[in-house]
């Protein structure tokens, strides 16, 4: 056992491969909160009195905008009472929430839920980052990042499928449930198995004036901000494909009930991707290969522009361009973390936040625009990843002064 996985104020008996698992299972309960849903939307929304096609995704965007907004406050927090208490407390709302979002009878009262669901969801990304950059930096945190995304990945590729199973055993409400039981397993786990990463000696106990002013540090570091923003807008696309996927790709592609299982392939890619990353991010380093997926990002959406246009695209050429971009989007994800969080050491949990909170306000209220102008083609989808792959490099290029592809400097 290696002293970078001992709890900073105690002992912990964690062994590195039940760390990595254990940060990404966490990690996932967020993604849950809205993949699990994806197949049941429709009966959702019909259930409790929703008629309008367009208005079912709110489901999907209120969660993400709310915990984006409130994303700045569980790493401040941490930074200065340290990770466990903060996230235990997070994780325990997260599982009464679901269990209280199985008893709705009305949509507003549902789409109110699910804004505290996102609430008490935003530790459960922020935290596990701040963690891991507790014990790593660079191309180290990159590649230990790129294995946690691969146990990360797994769980959403698997859970529109298992949402289309406790729907057609027991019904919507039941996802709910099994969401809010399996948080608590999770939460007992972290109890009991990790100790307090964050030394007495790093927490920052200041005013929470002071707490604000490491807000504004973060957002004014150069070397950060571009990969922050350039993030953001990234997952804003890809939102804006999570919350009309089944609109997309149930209906106007056609697949029907197929639906989970297509959508559970494309995601599985990004296992892939993550596993290639994780081979590749040590030799070439982080820049290098995040630079990289972010050029081809771009030469990937300007491929499915020309066939949302230009072409009579079929859904097996939607599937393959969308899970190429798919791919490219986890690289970008590990590895310009990784750059953004680099600058930072005690304030992780400050920069953390700060990361979550534009990738998840901005990344959500895209996705969300993206949704509602769905027009039953996939144009308005292709049109967005390349305007935001287009601005991601001007931001990238900004932040690295005009240069690409350099190497994280030695400490």
């Amino acid at each position: 056992m290696t002293s970078s996985l001992l709890g900073a104020t105690g002992s912990s008996s964690i062994g590195r491969r039940e760390f990595v698992f254990l940060m990404a299972m966490i990690q996932a309960l967020q993604s849950l909160g809205f993949t699990t849903l994806l197949p049941a939307i429709g009966h959702i929304a019909t259930d409790l009195g929703s008629d309008q096609p367009n208005e079912r995704q709110w489901i999907i965007g209120i969660f993400l905008i709310s915990s984006g907004l409130f994303s700045l406050v569980p790493g401040t927090l941490s930074d200065r009472f340290g990770r466990k208490p903060v996230l235990l407390f997070s994780m325990g709302a997260f599982a009464v929430i679901n269990l209280l979002c199985a008893l709705v009878t009305d949509f507003v009262v549902l789409l109110a839920a699910r804004a505290l669901l996102g609430m008490a969801s935003c530790a459960l990304t922020v935290l596990p980052l701040a963690i891991i950059r507790d014990r790593y930096q660079g191309d180290d945190m990159a590649k230990l990042q790129a294995f946690v995304a691969t146990v990360f990945i797994a769980v959403p590729t698997l859970a529109p499928s298992l949402g289309f199973a406790i729907l057609e055993l027991a019904g919507w409400r039941a996802i709910f449930v099994v969401i809010g039981a399996l948080t608590l397993i999770m939460m007992i786990w972290y109890h009991l198995r990790m100790g307090e990463t964050l030394s007495p000696a790093n927490r920052i106990n200041r005013s929470s004036k002071d707490l604000v002013n490491n807000i504004r540090l973060v957002l004014g570091n150069r070397d950060a901000i571009g990969y922050i923003l350039g993030m953001a807008l990234v997952f804003g696309a890809h939102f804006g494909f999570i919350t009309s996927s089944q609109q997309l790709i149930g209906e106007s592609f056609g697949a029907g009930k197929a639906f989970p299982i297509i959508f559970g392939l494309m995601a599985g890619s990004m296992m892939v991707a993550s596993l290639v990353n994780s081979a590749i991010v040590e030799r070439f380093g982080t820049r290098r290969v995040g630079h990289t997926a972010m050029i081809l990002y771009v030469i990937v959406s300007l491929l499915q522009v020309y066939f949302a246009w230009w072409h009579d695209e079929t859904l097996i050429e939607f599937v393959l361009l969308m899970s190429a971009n798919m791919c490219l989007l986890i690289t970008i994800f590990i590895n310009f973390t990784a750059i953004a969080l680099q600058p930072f050491g005690k304030f992780a949990g400050a920069a953390s936040s700060v990361h979550t909170f534009f990738r998840l306000v901005v990344g959500a209220g895209l996705g969300a625009l993206i949704g509602q102008v769905y027009d039953g083609t996939s144009l308005p989808l292709a049109y967005s990843l390349l305007a935001v792959g287009l601005l991601t490099f001007v931001l990238v290029l900004f932040s690295e002064r005009g240069r690409l592809f350099r190497r994280f400097a030695r400490t």
